[in-house]
Parts: structure tokens; C-alpha cells; sequence
């Protein structure tokens, strides 16, 4: 009988103790799991403002060469304005072929040499510089058309300048407003 007294003895005590060492063991690895989870959340929102530091790092580092872009576009489409590009190419004694070779020539060689350029503007801006170089072709095109092949290249001027003034904004007038709205917008 004392055996079993001993018995009961052991498990009053064992019993409530070990209850309070389970009821312990599951508030303090509920305690760990929660603070587990804080510290990844925290880790991720570390992570996630890292991340955008860095890409505003880059973007700040990135912001001349984009302006630069925009600047050597501008550029570009100020030199190939009729205006522009028939007082350099135009020389005396042209025929209005070699006038028309010369300019289509000089307006895709200044293009090759900002093909780059396009990495760092917007595809729409991309799209309207390439489309203000295809219309100012195209206006020289004509041109020739109209003039015919034993033309003078002062007849040829004039033809470029009367298809000019029918158009209500030049190509490249309208290429580089648009230019110059994306390059403020980088600024803002």
C-alpha cells in the first residue's frame, strides 16, 4: 500500500508539473513561430527597400545618360530641319539628284550615328524620331519627284520648302516637343 502511496505521491507531483511544462513548451514554441514571422517579415520589407534603393541608385545614375539621349535626339532632329540641313549639304551647282542623294544620305548617316541613343529614350519617343526621319525623307522624295532629274538643287530647295510650308507642324518640330515633354517629365 505505501508502494502505491509512493505512486501517487510521484504522479501528484509529476503529473501537474509535466502538464505546466507541455502548456510552457507549446506558449513558448507558439511564442518562437510568432517572432519567427515578425523577423521574416521584417527581413522581406529589409529586402524590399534595398531593392528600391538600388533601382533609385541606378535611376539616379541613369537620369544624365537618359537626358543625354534626349539632348543628342534633339539635336539629331534639329539637324536633319529643312532648314538646317539644306544650308550644310547644299552647295553651288547641285543638280537636284545629287541635292536629293546628299541630304537622304546625310539624314540616315546622322541617324546610324544616334542609333544608340535608343536605349535610353522612351519606345514612343524612339518611334516619333524614327517617324520624323522617314517623313523628312519622304519630303525629299517628293520633292525630287516633283522637280524631276534635270533639275537644279536651288529648285529642289525651293520644291522641299514649298512642301514644308503645306504642312501645318514640321515632322521634327513635332519629334522634338514631344522629346522635350519626356525629358521634363525625368526632371519632375
Amino acid at each position: 500500500m505505501q508502494n502505491q502511496q509512493d505512486w501517487t505521491d510521484v504522479l501528484l507531483y509529476f503529473v501537474p508539473a509535466f502538464l505546466v511544462m507541455a502548456g510552457m513548451f507549446m506558449v513558448m514554441k507558439r511564442f518562437l513561430e510568432t517572432q519567427q514571422q515578425v523577423l521574416r517579415r521584417f527581413l522581406e520589407k529589409d529586402m524590399q527597400a534595398k531593392a528600391v534603393d538600388e533601382r533609385m541608385a541606378k535611376q539616379k545614375d541613369a537620369l544624365p545618360l537618359r537626358l543625354q539621349a534626349y539632348e543628342r535626339m534633339v539635336l539629331f532632329l534639329e539637324r536633319i530641319n529643312p532648314n538646317s540641313i539644306l544650308v550644310r549639304v547644299h552647295r553651288g551647282g547641285m543638280t537636284a539628284q545629287q541635292l536629293q542623294a546628299d541630304l537622304v544620305a546625310t539624314i540616315r548617316a546622322e541617324f546610324e550615328h544616334n542609333l544608340s541613343q535608343q536605349i535610353y529614350v522612351s519606345e514612343q519617343a524612339w518611334d516619333e524620331v524614327k517617324s520624323s526621319k522617314e517623313e523628312m525623307i519622304r519630303i525629299i522624295n517628293n520633292a525630287f519627284s516633283n522637280v524631276g532629274n534635270h533639275s537644279s538643287g536651288i529648285q529642289m530647295s525651293s520644291s522641299i520648302f514649298e512642301q514644308v510650308l503645306k504642312l501645318e507642324t514640321l515632322p521634327t518640330q513635332k519629334a522634338i516637343d514631344f522629346l522635350k515633354s519626356e525629358a521634363k517629365k525625368l526632371l519632375s
